[in-house]
């Protein structure tokens, strides 16, 4: 089995968050630097490097070919007790890391709902982020909020300029933000005017012990299959696909006849990084390692590369020290990751068998 090393680094750790003073480039660069010579030193381990596209580095296993062996529900009872022996290696990391952790963001935000109205009994921006020439009572919202704590004079008009982006921008720094001028969850909490996201997120009721979906795969406690399954989202793309939620934090697999397999809640990203779209999976590990050494990636699924790591599914991360999770069953729906969509372990299992590099994924 090959080790890749990646870029988790749970919200629970010590070391999480951005120090107040140092700059946030320098802080984005040294990180970066760091999780890059981590995953250089994999090659050690007796993987292949090979070269890949847009300047990235694969590291190919010695059973790249290889597909989980085992009978459905027997590999999900294991991935239930080990995650990791549930399938093997499959593709490989690229050179730069799985981004599950502070890498240079927005400091840590607090994981507990948000209420959807300010404490004065104001509004909330209503969507996952705005920014330049956003328009509408969203905006409108976010100016109010900058009038009142002094960082914007102009019309509260509902439309996002250039004053507006600069205001934006200084309260950012200020309040030690990453300074990009986008309002996303983080300023949006900062700002009070961040929706209640408990709101949006569907809650099934556990199936029964033992239940299976249409493939054999187990269905873990949050996972419901037929008419349990809360209904997709609009415009989530067809065929053959995953479906991801980022607002109630909920997957779908769903068949070429557009049948819901399996749905089930995740633990996606805290940041405003997940890019919403159709995106293709490029990329599997059975097992990554965090950027900083302290956890483990089991069964990972990359399908998106931002500017300074990868995206992907893969089941809750475990402590490398005692091989505890990073979270609880319950934490599930809840956004807690840095970027990388945290799955129970048998849903985990699923998806590594249904998600084959090739696998389309839309993010809505």
């Amino acid at each position: 089995m090959t080790t890749l090393v990646d870029a988790e680094s749970a919200p629970s750790a010590p070391d999480v968050g951005l120090p107040s003073q140092e700059p946030v480039d320098h802080r984005r660069r040294t990180a970066l630097a760091i999780a890059i010579a981590g995953v250089l030193g994999v090659a050690t381990l007796g993987a292949v490097m090979t070269g890949g596209s847009d300047s990235t580095l694969t590291l190919t296993g010695g059973d790249a070919a290889a597909t989980p062996s085992a009978a459905p529900a027997a590999a999900a009872s294991a991935a239930s007790a080990d995650p990791v022996a549930a399938a093997p290696v499959i593709a490989a990391a690229a050179a730069i890391p799985d981004l599950e952790g502070d890498l240079g963001q927005n400091e840590v935000e607090p994981t507990a709902p948000v209420e959807s109205d300010r404490a004065d009994g104001g509004c909330s921006i209503g969507a996952l982020s705005v920014r330049l020439s956003s328009e509408g009572p969203g905006v409108a919202c976010l100016q109010q909020a900058l009038v009142d704590l002094g960082y914007y004079e102009s019309a509260v008009d509902g439309a996002f300029d250039d004053p507006t982006l600069a205001a934006v921008m200084q309260f950012q720094a200020d309040e030690n933000l990453f300074v990009d001028g986008v309002v996303g969850r983080e300023s949006a909490i900062a700002l009070d005017i961040w929706p209640d996201e408990e709101s949006l997120v569907v809650r099934t009721s556990p199936p029964p012990d033992g239940a299976m979906d249409a493939t054999g795969y187990l269905l873990s406690p949050v996972a419901s299959v037929g008419d349990d399954a809360p209904p997709l989202p609009a415009d989530s793309g067809s065929g053959r696909r995953v479906v991801y939620d980022r607002a109630g934090q909920r997957v779908w697999a769903v068949d070429d006849n557009e049948q819901i397999i399996r749905s089930w809640l995740v633990s996606g990203s805290k940041f405003s990084n997940e890019e919403p779209g159709t995106h293709t999976v490029y990329s599997r590990s059975d097992k990554s390692t965090a950027w900083n050494g302290k956890a483990w990636l089991p069964l990972m699924i990359r399908y998106q590369v931002t500017d300074i790591g990868h995206i992907g599914f893969h089941a809750i991360p475990l402590h490398v020290s005692d091989n505890t999770p990073y979270q609880t069953t319950e934490e599930l729906g809840t956004r807690l990751s840095g970027g990388c969509q945290r799955q129970h372990n048998l849903d985990a299992a699923f998806l590594w068998a249904f998600a084959d590099v090739g696998t389309t994924v839309v993010v809505t």
